[in-house]
């Protein structure tokens, strides 16, 4: 069992390279193959990503029941089709980029200074970034503020429109949280900008020693295993499990912890899956923890050759029912390519499954603010363009069993158009 999980997270982790240079891959492939190769080794080296055990509170990783065999696992074993995510992220995808500007909002400064009338808000900045503010208490998840997600400037997948707002424009933050380090998560520029600041870092194991590197004080960062929470203020901060993986392709691969976090003030409680794929304990953290008001779970960069890696947007429907969420924000979609879809893809896909699933979502553009128990028109409007995209039933996601391609969950099903085409306005 642990030579095939242990080979399944190293394809794992070629296939989060290969993502991180198939924009140059496509244009030069001969280049691409040969550069990955040598580059990875290097990327992975980088001190600044690199976890040392040393300085990551040992003792308490050692103590971990998901540290086994001298890295971090999940739950149960994962799957990729090397050769396939290889070859998808060669040829890419039709319309994977917009070919227009984003539609964006630019955050209002002012506004966010303000509470919320209702207790709860999520401002969603495109990917997995988000302030949530939940019962008084600010919340910012896996802030990426850098215009690439990856540790070199001049390569890597690149955003497709600047920050809604700038970092020196946000009211007092009293957490962020990380689920896990990588590059479009765990972004160092972004980190180091928060050196003088006041929040705490929620931060699965293993990753304070990173981010003391980085200039951040140890009294700030609290490190977590699934399961166990802290307080900020009034609200408890609880990591959760995710089935997904961590670090590069070396030999220092998962040495942090990943998860999701449950959010949980006396008034409104949260849920933020991180990068995860479809697991059993989506309903324990719903019986643990819910029904939760809101659930910001990844939607996008998911290709059915890793398909253990990322949900993908039926998948997303199902986990906001499992957990027991009302309403959906799907993230992890909207500001890079990481995968071969079409660029709104992610959200068309989910708007069908919600649809026969009977769930609430919410879509805000890049930079709006959204109280979802305050339902307005403009947080449910469409503002993507109009493109063709690949709908459930010609490429599912469906994660698999334990690992095994031949053992896969219930797929989702659901009546559909059949047709590539967008349903129009």
């Amino acid at each position: 069992m642990s030579q095939r999980y242990l080979g399944s997270q190293y394809l794992q982790a070629t296939v989060m390279q290969f993502s991180l240079f198939a924009e140059m891959g496509r244009r030069a492939a001969p280049i691409f193959i040969a550069g990955v190769l040598l580059i990875s080794s290097m990327l992975c080296g980088c001190q600044a990503w690199r976890a040392s055990t040393a300085g990551d509170r040992p003792a308490a990783i050692a103590a971990s029941p998901e540290w086994r065999d001298g890295r971090f696992r999940n739950a149960e074993g994962s799957h990729t089709d090397l050769p396939k995510a290889l070859l998808r992220a060669l040829s890419g995808a039709p319309d994977d980029v917009p070919a227009s500007p984003v539609p964006v909002v630019m955050t209002d400064p002012a506004m966010l200074a303000m509470a919320p009338d209702s207790g709860l808000r999520v401002t969603w900045f495109g990917h997995s970034s988000t302030l949530l503010e939940i019962d008084g208490i600010r919340i910012l998840t896996d802030p990426i503020w850098s215009e690439r997600a990856s540790p070199i400037g001049w390569l890597g997948p690149r955003r497709w429109y600047a920050p809604v707002i700038a970092l020196t424009q946000f009211p007092r933050i009293d957490a962020v949280i990380i689920s896990h380090d990588h590059y479009d998560h765990l972004d160092q520029a972004t980190i180091i900008a928060m050196r003088h600041w006041t929040n705490l870092f929620i931060v699965p194991l293993g990753m304070g020693g990173r981010l003391e590197r980085w200039g951040i004080a140890r009294t700030r960062i609290v490190e977590l295993d699934w399961w166990q929470s802290t307080q900020v203020g009034a609200l408890a901060v609880a990591i959760v499990p995710a089935r997904h993986s961590s670090g590069r392709l070396d030999p220092r691969s998962d040495h942090t912890l990943w998860g999701g976090f449950a959010l949980l003030g006396a008034r409104y409680r949260v849920y933020f899956s991180g990068d995860t794929g479809l697991q059993h304990a989506m309903t324990e953290i719903g019986e643990r923890y819910g029904p939760f008001d809101l659930a910001l779970i990844e939607s996008g960069q998911y290709s059915e050759a890793w398909p253990d890696a990322h949900l993908g947007p039926e998948q997303a429907v199902l986990t906001a029912k499992q957990v027991n969420a009302r309403v959906l924000l799907p993230v992890h979609w909207g500001l890079f390519k990481l995968a071969p879809h079409a660029w709104t893809e992610p959200v068309e896909r989910v708007l069908a499954a919600a649809r026969c699933a009977d769930l609430k979502v919410i879509t805000p553009r890049p930079g709006q603010s959204v109280e979802p128990t305050v339902p307005r028109p403009e947080d449910v409007q469409r503002w993507w363009p109009t493109l063709r995209w690949t709908s459930a039933n010609e490429k599912p996601i469906v994660a698999t069993i334990n690992g095994s391609p031949a053992q896969r969950f219930a797929p989702t099903t659901c009546p559909v158009v059949p047709t590539r085409e967008a349903v129009p306005d």
